[in-house]
């Protein structure tokens, strides 16, 4: 006897914190499938773009440097995400990463990617930390780990 999952709920975008971080992309063609929706694994290269976006503006840390300089990698471990409507080609839509759970080499983002008010995906990302040399997990740096917390914290998250 198979059990069906709990569906998600999809939340508008008022729903969200509003101290947390925004990010604005357009959907190109090529995000798209020949019907002019986004295909879907074009939103997690929509999600990591935002990412690349927020570290820099919300979170006050260079990722490009933290990769190239610093030689840490922050690649995911896991991903998958809940699909509520079709994204179309030419659409605005606005990306907000919430930061989850905060541990030792990994954390959890959940990236809410809305039309208007409408949500229409969410991804789930946990995210590890590892030296981009010896292809090792090491702990997320501590500066990093700061700026998460007093994020997640902003965001009306727990402190620690």
């Amino acid at each position: 006897m198979s059990r069906a999952l709990p569906r998600p709920v999809p939340l508008p975008a008022s729903a969200l914190p509003a101290a947390a971080w925004r990010g604005r992309q357009r959907v190109r063609f090529g995000d798209c499938d020949p019907a002019g929706i986004v295909f879907f694994p074009a939103w997690f290269a929509m999600g990591h773009a935002a990412l690349e976006d927020w570290f820099d503006e919300a979170l006050g840390i260079g990722f490009h440097a933290l990769h190239a300089a610093r030689r840490i990698a922050t690649g995911y471990a896991h991903a998958e995400a809940d699909y509520f409507r079709p994204g179309l080609m030419g659409e605005v839509v606005h990306l907000t990463p919430l930061a989850g759970r905060i541990g030792g080499a990994s954390y959890a983002l959940t990236v809410h990617i809305h039309r208007g008010e409408e949500e229409l995906a969410r991804l789930h990302l946990l995210v590890a930390t590892t030296d981009l040399d010896t292809r090792r997990p090491v702990a997320v740096p501590e500066d990093l780990r700061a700026a998460l917390l007093a994020y997640r914290q902003r965001c009306g998250g727990p402190a620690g």
